[in-house]
């Protein structure tokens, strides 16, 4: 019998026990009126109490939001500072004392290999060698003369030896002479552009001061030391990803050199990323480079490292399974950049719970917030 009958019953049996009345038509038409009153309370108190029982079951229910689990591939990199090198980037100067006279190129001109830059005062010297000159061409003509009487076997050994000493002498001094005036130029050794003109006309000059910079901007690089412990990770062909802070620009790209030699004084060792000769790099710029050093083969199950919860013996993370949290025992691998490498306790398409996590434990109802 249930809860609803009994108390028809009883009650029913209260109010014939305690009425003695013999109209007995009378009573049964009271009894089933209150038994109609005593069901209609029924009722209402079951409905009462179902609706209440549902609102309590769901404040007992947490609200999560969950994350599908997409197989990806995983990747860690190494951060180095470099910066842009031009290998054809030459500082050049006067290879003799002087006074420069003529200067011939402005920054930004195009210049050629072998283009005379700059000159410095050569008047002295060239005077010396057409004075030279006059005394060389007196002297091939007593040696060619000299020469043909020897030949006939006219004259002495010495007539001839002598003209030919005092031929090749002068040959000499006009050979240095000449050199001299070489020496006065400044010559570009590369094609390239004028950087830098740090001469005027009128200055006294000296080896070794900068005179005239010439870069080749088609064949700049970006040059990195990478310490010792990345020797086996890093090759010629990885992935770099390159930022360069004073120009607010990055790009993609690929190693071009890894060196294999190791510097024994800083136990580092040299990496190279050619540029897109296009852009207006400058050298010497500072460039920040992230090396691809890993790359996992196939897509695999990577996470949030922060959705990671640790327990005395374990590390686990909780997902959403049929309206309840379920906890995950996990065992992971590498960690970079605020991700972990899965190698199991989770598969692709588990509801990864990532808010709410922190209050619940395995097993407590959960509701996805929509």
């Amino acid at each position: 019998m249930n809860m609803k009958n009994k108390i028809i019953y009883l009650s029913m049996a209260a109010l014939v026990a305690a009425c003695g009345s013999p109209d007995k038509k009378a009573e049964l038409e009271k009894l089933k009126k209150q038994k109609s009153d005593i069901e209609a309370k029924i009722t209402s108190i079951e409905e009462y109490l179902e609706k209440n029982d549902t609102a309590a079951h769901k404040e007992k229910a947490t609200e999560i939001l969950v994350q599908a689990i997409v197989p990806s591939i995983f990747k860690t990199y190494i951060e180095v500072q470099g910066r842009i090198d031009a290998d054809e980037n030459v500082a050049l100067s006067s290879e003799i004392p002087g006074t420069v006279s003529k200067i011939n190129v402005k920054v930004g001109n195009h210049v050629s290999k072998g283009d005379v830059l700059a000159e410095t005062d050569s008047r002295a010297t060239q005077r010396q060698i057409q004075d030279l000159q006059t005394n060389l061409d007196l002297a091939k003509q007593v040696y060619d003369k000299q020469k043909n009487l020897w030949e006939q076997k006219i004259g002495t050994e010495i007539q001839y030896l002598q003209a030919k000493t005092t031929k090749e002498s002068l040959e000499n001094k006009m050979a240095a002479l000449q050199e001299q005036i070489r020496m006065s130029k400044i010559i570009s050794p590369i094609d390239g552009t004028v950087d830098a003109v740090n001469i005027k006309v009128g200055q006294s000059i000296m080896p070794g001061l900068n005179a005239i910079t010439v870069i080749n901007f088609s064949n700049l690089k970006v040059k990195a030391d990478v310490a010792e412990s990345y020797a086996n990770r890093i090759k010629t062909g990885n992935e770099v990803q390159i930022l360069f802070p004073d120009m607010h620009d990055s790009i993609n790209a690929t190693l071009s050199y890894a060196a294999r030699a190791i510097s024994p004084l800083t136990r580092t060792f040299a990496v190279e990323v050619l540029l897109d000769g296009t852009k207006e790099y400058h050298p010497n710029m500072v460039a920040k480079l992230r090396i691809n050093d890993f790359q996992s083969p196939t897509p695999e199950i990577v996470i949030p490292i922060k959705y990671i919860q640790r327990g005395t013996a374990e590390s686990y993370v909780l997902v959403a399974e049929n309206g309840k949290a379920e906890k995950r025992v996990l065992k992971t691998n590498r960690e970079y950049n605020g991700l972990v490498e899965v190698s199991s306790g989770l598969n692709a398409g588990d509801m990864l719970i990532t808010a709410g996590y922190d209050a619940l434990n395995n097993g407590d109802a959960i509701v996805v917030k929509k």
